[in-house]
């Protein structure tokens, strides 16, 4: 196949049955929490996160990332000099390890633990027959509050756990939804075909043994392509969409000036900090490679 044949396979979304499966492992996530007396009791909201929500899945990586943030319990970021007596906020009614510790038996319980493994940050539900490979978050809400005289934070909420090594991670996966709609709505819907045909690629030179490749994260693919102007999609052809974003995604990593203040797709986290599980460097690796592999000009 010519390249544009294989960039208009690789920007379809998984089929209807592989999108049963997903839906399939939502929902018995939700009914493991819902059998679980204590955690029945709740203040909790389900939802999907990640590439699932976005629907930037591609059949290879076609998991669920599935979020169980407690809401009447939160962690916080207050403005320098204030504290949590400031907003008459009290201490939580459990702590996180606890409340993980929970969920991992909700999860036990309905599933059958060999079905069930702990990891640092979530726990994986093995798929079957019936159902994908599932991550299951156990988080606390987590408010951002603005540093001027008000009472308000960032609305909606984010969410926030720490993991078994004692490390605080914070996303806004509600932005990250919601922003990702409105660029699928600027680009005429080509963002979101970008976003799977870049995943497909990296995927591809993984395959073939293509060191540049190693350790891309998904999400930072979609946040590239997120800060890549909507003028450069909606070429006639999909190759063409295709060189725009990954000329983009080249030049704007090719120094740390060029990109300090790109974000993430929920427009709120830096995407190039110490704090990320990535580089500038390797992300520049990664689209230099992939340049030469697909052979733009």
């Amino acid at each position: 196949m010519s390249w544009e044949e294989t960039f208009r396979s690789w920007a379809t979304p998984p089929g209807q049955t592989e999108k049963t499966k997903m839906e399939n492992a939502k929902c018995a996530i939700k009914k493991a929490i819902a059998n679980h007396k204590r955690l029945s009791e709740m203040d909790i909201s389900i939802f999907a996160q990640g590439s699932y929500k976005s629907n930037t899945s591609v059949k290879q990586d076609s998991d669920v990332d599935i979020c169980v943030r407690l809401n009447s319990t939160f962690f916080a970021r207050y403005p320098e000099g204030k504290t949590r007596e400031d907003y008459n906020n009290i201490e939580g009614s459990i702590n996180f390890a606890d409340y993980k510790n929970l969920i991992h038996e909700a999860l036990n319980d309905y599933f059958e633990s060999k079905y069930v493994t702990r990891g640092n940050k979530a726990f994986d539900i093995h798929s079957n027959s019936y159902r994908v490979d599932a991550d299951v978050v156990p988080a606390f809400a987590y408010r951002y509050y603005n540093g001027d005289e008000s009472e308000d934070y960032i609305d909606p909420v984010g969410m926030a756990f720490d993991t078994d090594k004692g490390v605080r991670i914070i996303n806004w996966p509600h932005h990250v939804h919601s922003n990702g709609i409105d660029k699928q709505d600027e680009t005429n819907q080509r963002y979101k075909k970008m976003v799977r045909i870049l995943k497909k690629l990296r995927n591809k030179m993984q395959d073939e043994n293509i060191a540049a490749s190693n350790d891309i994260a998904s999400s930072l693919l979609e946040s590239m392509a997120w800060n890549t102007p909507s003028e450069k999609f909606g070429n006639d052809d999909y190759y063409d969409d295709m060189r725009s974003v990954m000329a983009n995604c080249f030049n704007l990593t090719i120094s740390d000036d060029a990109c300090k203040i790109l974000c993430e797709v929920n427009d709120i986290k830096y995407l190039f900090r110490p704090s990320q599980p990535w580089s500038r460097d390797k992300a520049h690796s990664f689209f230099d490679a992939a340049w030469d592999y697909v052979g733009f000009k």
